[in-house]
């Protein structure tokens, strides 16, 4: 008997040991997730003779440049109360950067030499938001930039001398350009205008002559230049004019005329395509399916990648900067479950030699994997989405963070991606769905989500749910959903739609109404107006559909706890509208989670109160998908 026990009590402890280590990962703390990079934006030196970087110090973003050997280093800025938001090289000893605001400033523009020397300040206007045509190497010491100084809802073109700080009105924009483009000897020579419906391909010969319409298209059909021919007189461009999926492409600068599809894929978008100044040709182009694939175009450009990746087996590869010969490179690493890497390349050698890690505080082991997944909507439309589940548990009923991407015409990517990485490690499956309107599959999926907002967008989101929990992965008692702007209403959307589906949600910077969203565009957006209204609906005459779904007129269905954050300055989403919408869900005794931070925008910037949000999300997520 006593034998029995003893046997007993084995069991019942291996039992205990057995469950608690398949139920149970070491939490890897939060700010090993949400860290800023050591160094980040890599950058290479036009003559290939120096790299730059950007790195924290005291918690603000710098500039810093090394030779590229790696043995003299210099920090070039060094502002206590402004990061540096983005920078490049204007020329072998200069460097252009901006320095980001506060969310009720605007950027600056700022020079400084290599040796730190003649740090100034270019554009000094408040209020003015900069957009940069020129953002490689300047002609003459001029660099084109876009301001909208005059009007602040449109973006005027100007020539600035880098080194004199002289402005030079190029063109005044009539209020329908929306894009200025820039030929490789700097010179401007093309612009999209739009009515807020359709937009128009401009072009001109030389500075000197009037812009000419060259085509017109409903904002539908995209005409995205990537490059002008190496003799001006074609254009290549991302096209979908007359087919579904966007297309590499040859157009005449003057007719407009397509001469050619360089390049097309029968099942998602061609996202990106490269253009060699040095070679005078088109290299390669992108595109992405459940990963990110290249089509190439020039042989010497295979053969270096084909390299890299004997170098760098099983990781993707992105080259980030090249020297102006093309013979120095920096390159970029990453998979689902690491943050990657920064390497130098030198064709000659055929060497990498690293320069930083991006997070390397993460043991790549610890992290989990992204699988692409896809089924069914109940229209029969396929949708393609992401699951990452948790490692150390069982594959079967788990709980389930369900993350809606924002935008809404964007897309989830396979990659790394903190936000997954940080809830898996918290025990939870990640599902992300890439629903009709997102970006990448085609004019038709992308249309199919207009003024779906409310709709079937969010119905492909639920029946992927119900894909979950027919497929046995998801414990139908504990999913949540969280996201962020689009991501944060559809999350509220899903509380008030399905509030039998969702234990819980969370939303941040999620906007609650649909007629606010649109009446509180910037004014700088306001030549998109009318494409607005034919996306999202017009709040006049489909007023009844933004009542029916604009969760602020319907607290009253929201049941489960909701954690909302939400900064002060955001210009999206109204801050006094959130409050409301807190309030009425607490006299509705519903439990909030209400996080204000007085200094943030649309997403916020400081650390800490970055860290202070992922906190509370845990402690809500951990208390509400709990099993009871």
């Amino acid at each position: 008997m006593q034998v029995f026990r003893n046997y007993f009590f084995l069991f019942v402890l291996l039992t205990l040991v057995s469950c608690s280590f398949e139920g149970t990962v070491e939490r890897i703390p939060i700010e090993n997730f949400f860290s800023a990079p050591i160094k980040t934006s890599f950058l290479v030196s036009p003559d290939g003779k120096f790299i730059s970087y950007l790195k924290p110090d005291n918690n603000r973003i710098h500039i810093y440049v090394e030779t590229w050997d790696g043995k003299n280093t210099i920090q070039l800025t060094c502002d206590s109360n402004r990061s540096i938001s983005n920078y490049f090289w204007a020329s072998n000893n200069e460097i252009l950067y901006l320095k980001s605001g506060a969310e009720d400033k605007d950027a600056g523009l700022f020079a400084v030499k290599i040796d730190g020397t003649n740090k100034r300040e270019l554009l000094p206007f408040n209020y003015a938001k900069i957009r940069l045509i020129t953002t490689g190497r300047t002609f003459d010491d001029q660099v084109l930039v876009a301001l909208n100084r005059r009007d602040s809802t449109v973006f005027d073109a100007y020539r600035l001398n880098i080194q004199s700080g002289k402005l030079s009105l190029l063109l005044e924009n009539p209020g329908n350009i929306t894009k200025w483009y820039s030929d490789p000897s700097g010179k401007l020579r093309m612009a999209i205008a739009s009515d807020g419906v359709n937009e128009t391909l401009l072009y001109r010969d030389s500075e000197n002559k009037k812009f000419s319409p060259v085509l017109t298209n409903n904002f539908k059909t995209s005409i995205l230049p990537v490059a002008f021919s190496a003799n001006n007189s074609c254009i290549y461009a991302l096209s979908n004019k007359n087919r579904d999926k966007m297309a590499l492409v040859e157009l005449d600068c003057k007719t407009g005329k397509e001469h050619r599809t360089i390049y097309s894929n029968p099942d998602v978008d061609v996202s990106e395509a490269t253009y060699s100044v040095n070679k005078g040709k088109l290299t390669y182009v992108g595109y992405e399916t459940w990963k990110k694939e290249r089509h190439y175009l020039d042989e010497s450009v295979k053969s270096m990648f084909n390299e890299l990746e004997k170098l760098l087996p099983n990781t993707e590869i992105k080259v980030s900067s090249a020297d102006s010969a093309e013979k120095k490179f920096i390159v970029r690493t990453y998979t689902d479950h690491n943050p990657g890497s920064f390497y130098q390349y030198t064709i000659k050698e055929n060497k990498l030699v690293k320069l930083s890690d991006v997070n390397p505080s993460l043991r790549v082991e610890d992290m989990a994997e992204m699988k692409p997944i896809s089924f069914r909507t109940r229209d029969s439309l396929l949708v393609n989405g992401y699951l990452t589940l948790p490692k150390g548990r069982t594959k079967k009923n788990l709980p389930v963070v369900v993350m809606p991407h924002g935008g809404p015409d964007s897309r989830n990517s396979w990659g790394y991606n903190s936000e997954v990485q940080f809830l898996a490690n918290r025990g939870y499956a990640v599902f992300q769905v890439n629903f009709r309107g997102s970006k990448g599959y085609g004019k038709k999926f992308w249309t199919a989500g207009f003024k779906e907002w409310g709709g079937k967008m969010q119905d492909d989101i639920t029946d992927g749910v119900g894909w979950l929990i027919s497929e046995n992965i998801a414990d139908p008692s504990r999913i949540a959903i969280y996201g962020s702007s689009f991501g944060g209403f559809s999350a509220l959307h899903g509380l008030i739609t399905q509030p039998e589906l969702y234990r819980c949600g969370a939303s941040h910077s999620g906007f609650t109404n649909l007629f606010t969203y649109l009446k509180d565009i910037p004014p700088y957006f306001r030549p998109y107006q009318q494409m607005f209204y034919e996306t999202v609906g017009n709040p006049e005459t489909d007023a009844d559909y933004f009542r029916e779904v604009s969760p602020v007129f319907h607290t009253d269905r929201i049941k489960v706890p909701v954690l909302i954050a939400q900064g002060a300055k955001d210009p999206r989403v109204n801050m006094n509208e959130t409050n409301q919408f807190v309030k009425e869900l607490k006299k509705k005794n519903v439990p909030v989670t209400y996080i204000l931070k007085e200094d943030e925008g649309h997403f916020f910037r400081n650390i800490d109160n970055r860290l202070e949000f992922y906190k509370e999300l845990e402690l809500f997520l951990d208390k509400n998908l709990s099993r009871k």
